[in-house]
């Protein structure tokens, strides 16, 4: 006990002293962005806007008087409903999806200004490739602060942008970034440090060793759905790492990532950090494809049928690829669940973004003893939510971001209705604009479904649930892996064992158990899926080595003392007892018994000794 005592208070002391330090809030400075534009961009539009008017008169614009987002604190200015057209490929004009207003447009750039943008990327890269990590944690600290002194602005302007709510934008934008940075904090210098490796038998008298080196300029070309963090999310890993990136974001929502982009400037301007480190870029397909062939590492997050011809360019320069191609992931119940509990986190799982989600649920398996119930009380809390305006006023749900969709989401439910299946419950629509009725999709609850109607086939990416039975786990795994998409599951059940048991044996990246998408807020875990969802990984542990060269290192332990140093038979010219010598080598290294080791061991020792024997014999005899 004399021993142990003073070991107990010195630990006490220790954990009283951390304990003290974290009440001392740490020194990080604040930055200033300029969010003016994210309302005034509106009246600059405009006058550019009617300079053009003859232009555009054969676009279909119509003019109206409205009011931009008028909470109390911002002016009320003239606006237009705004119809793009598709013969005007220069610019990438930008609306908000909730009400057709005009946000203004961003030069569509040509494949030699990316070109130019990369170069100035990859200029700045080396200078940070040698920035510590305390400067680089730094960076994070100065962006997590800024985040979470302006989440309303933050997700005021996604909501703008995309349509979503700002509960939705607040865990889909903010809580997930903020995961990702103080992860980064806390784990990521740990990451990318060397790691040490087993030498084998062979090379007892060396030092095995992985090291992590930038891979230079990342190219990310990212989806419209949560533009705050997919913007963030590849470039903390990238700037982290000590990369330069250039990210492509949607021509969908251009006008939120270039907002986002100053909130990047400003906290790297604040740590010192080389100008053009960090770009976005705005344009068509033809300016990812320019960036695609310009850099070192690609990440894509979008549909298939792009990331195939991502995979196409990428190969020209054998650039690598990380793609996350969407998903159409199952959502299993089993008989043994609370059924009020588990149905709120069905609804939220289909309905969160308004079904705008790549993790999102889009097919759900209910065990046939609790099908009706759980049913029912989807259906309840679904003709609960209204879509609308999403700040405009007390919203649920909010828009479908890209026009055209809900024609395309009807057509899979008239698909579905044709053969064989029924709506029983849908919410409502609130009271919008007449120039953004075709925004909105009202949430869908659908049955009496199978896997021959595309519903539960293609990826819907809209608020519809369809719902269909299963009779055993059996069954409800192969129903699971009857997709051509592999992304993530959530199993439910009252039985984890059970639960994980169904999990393990579906085809995906990611798999939650009794809940939703919580892999992807544990951002230790990789994501990313199989099939064609795609390859690789981002997040976690994985997705940040992956903006690294991972290059194996050898040393000497205990240099100068021991080298290599080629035994006589096998230096050329090889002697004819060479073979001999590697033979029994390779027996005592490798052998399966301790005794066959030591024989060859000792032959080889043999073989040496009678070696350097008749070496010194026949320098003597020189």
């Amino acid at each position: 006990m004399a021993f142990w005592w003073p070991l107990l208070v010195l630990g006490f002391a220790f954990a009283i002293c951390r304990f003290l330090l974290m009440l001392i809030p740490p020194n990080v400075p604040s930055i200033d962005v300029d969010a003016s534009d994210s309302t005034l961009l509106v009246s600059f539009s405009i006058s550019i806007f009617m300079s053009h008017a003859c232009e555009f008169a054969l676009t279909a614009v119509v003019f109206v008087m409205v009011t931009v987002l008028d909470d109390g604190n911002h002016t009320k200015e003239n606006s237009f409903i705004y119809i793009p057209s598709k013969r005007h490929t220069d610019k990438v004009q930008c609306y908000e999806p909730a009400t057709m207003k005009y946000l203004g447009y961003f030069p569509a750039l040509e494949p030699h200004e990316v070109q130019e943008h990369v170069a100035h990327a990859r200029k700045a890269q080396k200078i940070w490739a040698k920035s510590t990590f305390k400067q680089r944690r730094q960076f994070l600290r100065i962006l997590l602060k800024y985040i979470l002194e302006h989440q309303e602005l933050i997700c005021e302007i996604s909501s703008r942008d995309t349509g979503k709510t700002m509960v939705d934008a607040s865990l889909g934008e903010i809580m997930t970034t903020c995961e990702k940075i103080t992860w980064l904090l806390s784990e990521g210098e740990r990451w990318l440090r060397p790691e040490y490796r087993s030498c084998g038998r062979s090379m007892l008298h060396k030092v095995a060793k992985v090291e992590f080196y930038p891979h230079g300029v990342i190219g990310a070309i990212v989806s419209w759905n949560y533009p705050f963090h997919n913007i963030f999310n590849p470039m903390l890993a990238a700037v982290f790492s000590g990369n330069g990136i250039v990210i492509k974001v949607s021509e969908h929502s251009s006008w939120s990532g270039c907002f986002y982009m100053r909130i990047i400037q400003a906290a790297l301007a604040a740590v010192g950090a080389p100008e053009n480190l960090v770009d976005v870029i705005t344009g068509f397909s033809e300016t990812g494809e320019a960036l695609v062939s310009s850099v070192d590492k690609v990440i894509f997050v979008g549909s298939p049928g792009v990331g195939r011809m991502i995979m196409k360019n990428a190969a020209e320069t054998l650039t690598p690829v990380t793609l996350e191609l969407g998903g159409k992931d199952p959502f299993i119940v089993c008989d043994d669940v609370d059924v009020p509990h588990v149905a709120q986190i069905a609804v939220r799982a289909a309905l969160q973004s308004s079904g705008q989600n790549c993790a999102g649920a889009e097919r759900f398996y209910v065990h046939q003893k609790i099908y009706s119930s759980f049913v029912d009380e989807v259906v309840k809390i679904v003709k609960s939510v209204t879509a609308g305006p999403p700040l405009a006023g007390k919203y649920d749900m909010g828009a479908i971001c890209m026009q055209e969709h809900s024609e395309r989401l009807q057509s899979l439910v008239n698909d579905a209705q044709d053969k064989g299946a029924e709506i029983i419950g849908r919410g409502s629509v609130g009271n919008i604009g007449a120039g953004a009725v075709d925004q909105y999709f009202p949430p869908t609850v659908i049955v009496n479904v199978n896997h021959s109607m595309k519903l539960l086939q293609e990826e819907a990416f809209g608020p519809i649930m369809p719902i269909m039975k299963f009779n055993s786990d059996e069954e409800a795994v192969k129903l699971a892996n009857d997709s051509k998409y592999g992304l993530g599951c959530a199993v439910f059940s009252g039985s984890q064992q059970r639960a994980k048991q169904i999990a393990a044996q579906i085809h995906c990246g990611v798999a939650a158990i009794n809940d939703f998408a919580s892999t992807y807020m544990c951002q230790s875990l990789p994501f990313g899926g199989v099939k064609e969802s795609g390859f690789g990984r981002f997040a976690g542990i994985e997705g940040l080595r992956a903006c690294c060269l991972v290059k194996s290192v050898v040393e000497d332990r205990w240099w100068p003392l021991i080298k290599t140093k080629i035994p006589k038979p096998i230096q050329y010219p090889v002697a004819d007892n060479g073979f001999e010598l590697q033979e029994s080598l390779v027996e005592a290294l490798y052998g399966l018994n301790v005794w066959d080791r030591l024989r060859a061991l000792v032959n080889v020792l043999k073989i040496l000794t009678e070696q350097n024997t008749h070496s010194g014999s026949k320098r003597r005899s020189d």
